[in-house]
């Protein structure tokens, strides 16, 4: 029988994949076969000739898993299904035993199964399926991911808890992820005091990593569904800070930060040629991860052959400017398996910063 894990949050973007990624790395030195599942996948990805949910194509690539990629998404969610299981055009019941023999089948050939939640307890409710229900029916014990702060994330957990216990599954771990640094220390002692009298245990994640969050160029082309001017390098390269190019030629350039992606408005012709040629000189080489320009007007001719014969990477939109910007600034970028560097670093900083034995033992 496998040893297996429900790996829950309380909240969208809380770190409930990267966990998963560290928890496989960590059990793949200590188990012989390691397994995935996402029981209900709300992000739908062709695989093949088949559909699966991007978090277990994801784990499928790297870890080597694709044997057992038709069992790691038993039910991938397409627009309009859940109307059709509130209609009754599809049966609950039917759906329960999909995910239940697929999980089954996974614990036929692992000996340590990761199985990840979406979203906060209650998701999947609409199916009838909430992540607190499957946790129970899977027999999975649970790790729930949490935000990095205090009041909120106790208030945050608390509610979360409720909904697991009303299910009848045991919770065992509440895992507080993307902590401050130097609030660390302060953050589990705190968390831990607040949750004293329950029989779970407080264990910390990864601090907040700039490299984690930050999107890289390629994503903010498929974000925007636009041509990526840049060598294969350059696409993979982490975007650190995002900076509007609202000042003064001379301003912009003297403001830019390491690993930036500056967002310049079409019009700003004379701070598109600096740039081209500034991305020669090796210390702005490093701070310019690549240039979005956007706006209705056009770029200049000249402006736009300097671009061109340049190795700055670049991309176009007719976009505004300021919902460019905002679109770019909301988006939370997830891990994909050509993100070499954030996955090295995932599995580098697990090494270091999770007590895998710990929380192997507590899950027994």
């Amino acid at each position: 029988m496998a040893r297996k894990v429900f790996i829950a949050a309380t909240g969208q973007d809380c770190g409930k994949t990267t966990t998963s990624l560290s928890l496989l790395h960590l059990a793949s030195k200590k188990y012989r076969r390691v397994g995935f599942i996402k029981p209900i996948g709300p992000k739908p990805s062709p695989y093949n000739d088949f559909w699966v949910d991007k978090d277990a194509a994801l784990v499928a690539k790297v870890f080597d898993l694709e044997d057992d990629i038709q069992f790691m998404s038993p039910i991938v969610l397409q627009p309009g299904d859940t109307r059709d299981v509130l209609d009754g055009v599809v049966s609950r019941d039917l759906l329960e035993k999909q995910l239940v023999e697929a999980c089954r089948e996974l614990e036929k050939r692992c000996d340590f199964l990761i199985i990840e939640g979406a979203g906060h307890s209650g998701v999947g409710s609409v199916l009838g399926l909430s992540n607190a229900k499957v946790a129970r029916l899977l027999n999975a014990p649970v790790l729930v991911v949490s935000g990095g702060g205090i009041g909120h994330v106790i208030d945050d957990v608390s509610m979360n808890l409720a909904l697991y216990k009303m299910e009848g599954a045991e919770v065992r771990i509440i895992m507080p992820n993307k902590l401050i640094a130097e609030k660390r220390a302060r953050t589990l002692e705190y968390m831990t005091k607040a949750f004293a009298d329950r029989e779970f245990i407080v264990h910390g994640g990864f601090n907040y990593s700039p490299i984690l969050a930050g999107p890289t160029l390629q994503h903010i082309a498929k974000l925007f569904n636009l041509p990526l001017r840049a060598s294969d390098e350059q696409a993979m390269h982490i975007i650190k800070n995002i900076q509007l190019a609202a000042a003064s030629t001379e301003k912009v350039v003297e403001i830019l930060e390491n690993s930036t992606l500056l967002m310049v408005n079409s019009s700003r012709n004379e701070l598109l040629v600096m740039l081209a040629t500034l991305y020669h000189i090796p210390e702005y080489h490093e701070k310019l991860a690549g240039v979005l320009i956007s706006g209705v007007s056009s770029v200049a001719k000249l402006t736009q052959q300097v671009l061109d014969d340049s190795d700055l990477p670049f991309m176009r939109t007719e976009q505004l400017t300021s919902m460019v910007f905002e679109t770019v600034t909301q988006d939370v970028s997830k891990i994909t398996a050509d993100d070499h560097e954030k996955i090295n670093l995932i599995k580098e900083l697990a090494e270091k910063d999770l007590d895998f034995d710990l929380i192997d033992g507590t899950l027994g």
